[in-house]
């Protein structure tokens, strides 16, 4: 009897429950119905599906050492990114994981993409290296590249003018150079126009940036082959390396891509004096003052205006010291003149006038130049020697001086 008794008072509670079941299933049906399921899983394909449209909330950088190891220079900019976009993901690819990186993500297990593991396996070019793998990353996983001195300035969700949906922008870069009126120059021409490549926002699987990859992959080999030696031996200058991987290689993919997703040729005539965002075959440009400002040519404006969105400051910039300029003899590098109009003209026109030297009058000079070169850096050694034994005198007088009574 007990045991009757006990299931009636079970299914007496069961049929209390009944109003509560109905109500939760009523409840789940209207949440479908109204669509904040999808809601739900937009929220979590924002993170990790392309398909949803939007820009993947990653921040990526690449170093020699990781955050751990970084030299408080490098920490100091590195936090910007982190204190900016909280809801951003921030990793760094060293030269110790980098390798792993490629052969994961274009391996076997990957993309199948052995020639770019082997071409990567091979570079012994650290500048060439670092600029084909923010490649790769960006065209696997997409998200902010940014090179290691970069500093945010703003938000990157500022990196989209709102008068644009994130879902129609595949790519956000920025004018860098532009200064078109040397583009025949037969040193600067090639380095004249050019978009910004040491901070970029990209989609996963770009055909843009795989078209920038098999760029340098083609060009690699052809240089290999100039050269007759392996790719690891191959040497460059400044100026095969910007125009190699660097932002004339990164321009003129963009280029070519926009020209094949409009239909129509675009040059760089479309961006020339650019006085606010362009939006061409969903690329997105952005004003030379968004990522470049303060760079003293351009009509790049200054690190204070609201539209400056990073703050490049150079102190890893030092790979030129492998891959030198064009250096003149008498005149040094006309990059000096940070494209001031009189200053590359005036190095035009004394070039001009001593290669018509003759030879003997060339050597006379150049010999000449060396010697007040050698003076004046003696000078200055002994000046500088000079003032360090006044320093260490006045140390040592003060080291021994007697304290004043109080």
């Amino acid at each position: 009897m007990s045991v009757v008794l006990g299931g009636e008072t079970k299914m007496k509670q069961i049929r209390k429950m009944y109003p509560l079941c109905i109500a939760c299933i009523l409840f789940i049906f209207y949440l479908s119905g109204s669509g904040s399921f999808d809601g739900i899983e937009r929220n979590l394909a924002y993170e990790t599906n392309p398909a949803t449209g939007q820009f993947p909330r990653k921040v990526w950088q690449t170093w020699k050492v990781d955050p751990l190891a970084f030299e408080e220079r490098d920490l100091s900019v590195a936090r910007t990114w982190i204190q900016k976009n909280p809801g951003h993901r921030y990793e760094v690819l060293t030269d110790g994981n980098d390798l792993y990186y490629v052969e994961t993500h274009f391996g076997p297990m990957g993309l199948n993409r052995l020639d770019i593991v082997n071409v990567y396996r091979s570079l012994t070019a650290k500048i060439i290296k670092a600029d084909l793998l923010r490649y790769l990353v960006m065209y696997v996983e997409g998200g902010v590249y940014t090179d290691i001195d970069v500093e945010a300035l703003r938000p990157i969700d500022r990196f989209i003018p709102d008068r644009y949906d994130a879902k129609d922008v595949d790519l956000v870069i920025g004018v860098e150079i532009d200064e078109p009126e040397w583009y025949d120059h037969p040193i600067l021409g090639p380095k004249s126009r050019s978009f910004c490549q040491w901070t970029f926002m990209a989609k996963p699987e770009l055909p843009v940036i795989m078209r920038l990859i098999n760029g340098i992959l083609q060009w690699l080999e052809g240089i290999s082959r100039k050269q007759g030696v392996s790719i690891s031996h191959i040497q460059l200058d400044f100026d095969e390396v910007i125009s190699g991987t660097g932002p004339s290689a990164f321009t003129d993919a963009v280029l070519a891509e926009m020209s094949e997703r409009t239909g129509q040729k675009v040059t760089w005539e479309a961006f020339h004096n650019l006085a606010e965002s362009k939006l061409v075959g969903r690329i997105l440009v952005l004003t030379v003052e968004a990522f470049a400002a303060g760079q003293g040519h351009s009509d790049s404006g200054n690190h204070d205006a609201r539209t400056a969105l990073v703050k490049h400051h150079y102190h890893a910039s030092m790979w030129p010291s492998t891959h030198p300029r064009y250096n003149h003899p008498m005149y040094g590098e006309v990059e000096r003149c940070n494209w001031n109009s009189d200053c590359i003209r005036t190095w035009d026109e004394d070039v001009k006038n001593f290669d018509a030297l003759p030879k003997d009058e060339q050597i006379r000079q150049i010999a000449m130049k060396e010697a007040r070169e050698a003076t004046y850096n003696e000078m200055s050694a002994k000046e500088k020697e000079e003032k360090r034994k006044k320093e260490e005198e006045a140390a040592q007088v003060a080291a021994v001086a007697p304290i004043a009574p109080l």
